[in-house]
C-alpha cells in the first residue's frame, strides 16, 4: 500500500499536482527579491502572477550554466541570483570546475534541509538499512560532492564515515576494520581503490561492503566500467546523479539497474530537442532540463543541464512512477565530437575501454588532423603487461574493437606504467586541442 508520506511513492497525478504547488511558491518568493530572475523575466516580458498553465510556464526561456558564470564574473563573487540578504545563507559550495573557472553555490539552512530531504529519499530508493555503515572517501573541500549525502546518511542514524584528509591505502584499511557496508564515491574512485586493493593483495571482494553508490561522472550506467566495479568490490553498484546548481535528484533504484530515477517530486524535469526546446517523444534523445524547487535561496528554472537522456517507454519495475531515464546519463552535449561523420560522446568510447581489464588508466585527446578531427587515445597497460608484442597486440584488438562499434578510426598509443593522472574525484579523461 502506498504511503503518502514518503514523497517518492505518489502517483503521477499527485506528483504533478505537488510540482505546480512547489513551483508557485517559488516564483512567488523570488518575485522582486531576485535580482538574476526578475530582470531575466522582465527582458523575456514574462510577469510572475500570470503563469497559471504549464504552457505558460514552458514559456521561460532556458537558462545555460554560462550565463551563470557571466553574472558571476559581472558581479562578484556571488552573482545576482540571490533571493536573500547574505545573513541569511549558512553554505558555500563551488563547482569542480571541469567545464571552466569553478561557480560558488550558496544555500540557506532551509535549501540545506531540502538537499538532505532528496537524498533521505535516495537512501530510500536503494534499500540502505538501519545495519548499513557508511563510508564517503571524499575530501569534503568546496566541491559539494557527497556533502548532503553523509549529512543526509546522518539523518537515518548510521554510522558515518567521513574518510577527508587519508591516502588511498589508508581509506581502504578504514573500511575493512569498521566492516563498512556502504560506499558512496566517484566511479574513477571505486576503480582506483581497487588498483590500490589488488596490490596490496587485498581481497575486496569478500569484504563487508555490499553496495558502491557512485557520482560525478558517467560510469555507474555504463554496463563495462558497472562490471568492473561490481566484480572487483564484491558489491551492487547504484548510479546517482546531480549537479553542484540543482542539487542531488536521480538515483538508480535496486530493480532497475542502470537506469536513473528522477526525484520528480523535488524538481521539474524536462527532455527537449537542444535547438528547438520543444519536448521530444518519449524513448528519443533529448537534453535534460531542469526546474529544482527547493532552493529558494539560489534557484534555478529550466536549466539547460547538458546532459543528454532517454525516458524510458516501459514501467519502472520497483512500481514508483517517477520519471525514468532508460541508460542513465547517455552523455553530455558539450563534450560530443564528430569523427568521419559520426556524433561520438566520450562515455562510448570509455565504454569500449572499460572492456579491456588490461587497461589501467587511458587518456582521450581530440585534435584536428587534415583540418578534420581525430582522436588519441593513450593507453596505459597494467603493470603486470611488459612484453611488447602483448602490449602491441592488445592497442590493435582496442582499434579494432572502436572501429567496429563506433565506426571510425582513432590513433592507439601506448604510455609507460604510472604516467597518466589519477583521480579521486572527477576523472579528466577528456581533453580537446
Amino acid at each position: 500500500m502506498i504511503h503518502q508520506k514518503l514523497p517518492e511513492l505518489l502517483d503521477k497525478q499527485a506528483i504533478r499536482e505537488r510540482q505546480w504547488r512547489l513551483l508557485k511558491r517559488l516564483l512567488s518568493e523570488i518575485d522582486g527579491k531576485n535580482r538574476f530572475w526578475t530582470k531575466r523575466f522582465q527582458q523575456q516580458n514574462l510577469s510572475v502572477d500570470r503563469i497559471s498553465t504549464w504552457e505558460d510556464f514552458r514559456q521561460i526561456e532556458p537558462v545555460t550554466k554560462q550565463e551563470l558564470v557571466t553574472d558571476q564574473n559581472e558581479h562578484p563573487p556571488y552573482g545576482t541570483n540571490l533571493t536573500y540578504p547574505l545573513i541569511h545563507y549558512s553554505r558555500l559550495h563551488q563547482t569542480s570546475g571541469t567545464t571552466g573557472r569553478p561557480m560558488r553555490w550558496l544555500d540557506t539552512p532551509a535549501s540545506w534541509r531540502w538537499f538532505k530531504r532528496c537524498w533521505a529519499q535516495i537512501f530510500r530508493i536503494v534499500g540502505l538499512t538501519r545495519q548499513d555503515r557508511l563510508c564517503f572517501p571524499f575530501s569534503f573541500g568546496p566541491f559539494i560532492g557527497f556533502w548532503a549525502g553523509f549529512e543526509g546518511a546522518l539523518q537515518f542514524d548510521n554510522l558515518s564515515i567521513a574518510a577527508g584528509g587519508m591516502s588511498s591505502e589508508v581509506r581502504l584499511q578504514v573500511i575493512l576494520e569498521h566492516r563498512v557496508t556502504f560506499i558512496c564515491c566517484t566511479p574513477t574512485y571505486a576503480l582506483r581503490l581497487a588498483e590500490i586493493a589488488q596490490r596490496e593483495g587485498i581481497d575486496l571482494a569478500n569484504s563487508s561492503v555490499r553496495a558502491i553508490l557512485v557520482a560525478g561522472e558517467p560510469g555507474g550506467s555504463i554496463p563495462s566500467i558497472r562490471e568492473r566495479i561490481e566484480t572487483a568490490w564484491g558489491a551492487r553498484v547504484f548510479d546517482h546523479w546531480g549537479m553542484t546548481d540543482i542539487g542531488s535528484l536521480g538515483i538508480e533504484s535496486i530493480e532497475d539497474p542502470a537506469s536513473l530515477l528522477i526525484l520528480e517530486t523535488e524538481c521539474i524535469a524536462e527532455i527537449v530537442d537542444p535547438e528547438t526546446f520543444k519536448p521530444v517523444d518519449p524513448g528519443e534523445q533529448g537534453e535534460l532540463v531542469i526546474t529544482n524547487l527547493g532552493r529558494h535561496g539560489m534557484p534555478v528554472i529550466r536549466f539547460r543541464t547538458g546532459d543528454i537522456v532517454r525516458a524510458a517507454t516501459s514501467p519502472n519495475k520497483c512500481g514508483r512512477q517517477l520519471l525514468r531515464l532508460d541508460g542513465g546519463i547517455l552523455g553530455r552535449a558539450d563534450d560530443m565530437f564528430t569523427i568521419r561523420g559520426n556524433n561520438v560522446f566520450p562515455s562510448s568510447v570509455e565504454a569500449v575501454l572499460r572492456d579491456f581489464t588490461e587497461v589501467a588508466e587511458f587518456r582521450m585527446t581530440v585534435r584536428e588532423k587534415h583540418s578534420m578531427q581525430h582522436l588519441v587515445i593513450e593507453i596505459e597497460p597494467n603493470a603486470e603487461l611488459q612484453d611488447r608484442d602483448a602490449v602491441s597486440a592488445l592497442l590493435a584488438k582496442i582499434g579494432k574493437t572502436i572501429r567496429d562499434r563506433l565506426n571510425f578510426h582513432a590513433e592507439i598509443v601506448a604510455v609507460e606504467p604510472e604516467t597518466l593522472p589519477r583521480f579521486e574525484l572527477k576523472g579528466k579523461r577528456f581533453h580537446r586541442e
